[in-house]
């Protein structure tokens, strides 16, 4: 057992730090919330702004915008095709130029994603965030492999998603850098 008597509650526009040592279940519980590790008690509900009740996890997939550990893209594709792949899944109407170009990726737009930094891909996942047009944002660790303006990039991708009406949930061992309420998981 993970959790017990866990309970918290976001609206629209709050960002929430999940902090513990590894081993917690700060991943554990962002994957129950995004519907992709199943919960044998207890219940996850989104309540959307026109009082729909979403509570099962295929129904929740589709307000949730994903950023875990590994980051997503086939390494045999550029960073352009990697983007262009995700927005249509996502159904997005996004613009791929302006996202890369929003994460400092333009020049290496071409380039197979297997060629790209730890750091550089992280951005590549942080623009297929922005894509996603998903409110909710899980974030794994989003500050990992990050220089120090690739974080001070990550902090004003959430803090602008928040503000436009999302909400975050980030795991994380670091400070975000960010106004938020924090959860800490496991033992103090």
């Amino acid at each position: 057992m993970l959790f017990r008597d866990l309970a918290f509650s976001l609206a629209a526009g709050q960002i929430l730090a999940l902090e513990g040592a590894n081993g917690s279940g700060k991943t554990s519980l962002l994957r129950a919330v995004a519907g992709f590790l199943e919960h044998r008690e207890g219940a996850i509900r989104i309540r959307m702004h026109d009082g729909v009740n979403i509570a099962g996890g295929e129904e929740r997939a589709r307000y949730i915008g994903w950023l875990g550990h590994q980051d997503g893209a086939k390494p045999q594709m550029t960073a352009l095709e990697a983007l262009g792949f995700h927005a249509k899944f996502y159904g997005s109407a996004g613009n791929i130029g302006a996202a890369l170009k929003t994460v400092g990726l333009t020049r290496v737009r071409e380039l197979p994603v297997q060629f790209l930094s730890a750091g550089q891909k992280r951005r590549l996942a942080l623009a297929r965030l922005v894509l996603s047009a998903r409110p909710i944002w899980l974030l794994d660790e989003p500050l990992a492999a990050l220089d120090a303006a690739g974080k001070t990039l990550a902090a004003d991708m959430i803090t602008a998603h928040c503000r436009a009406g999302g909400l975050a949930i980030a795991a994380t061992h670091e400070p975000l850098g960010l106004d938020c309420a924090s959860l800490r998981l496991g033992t103090p």
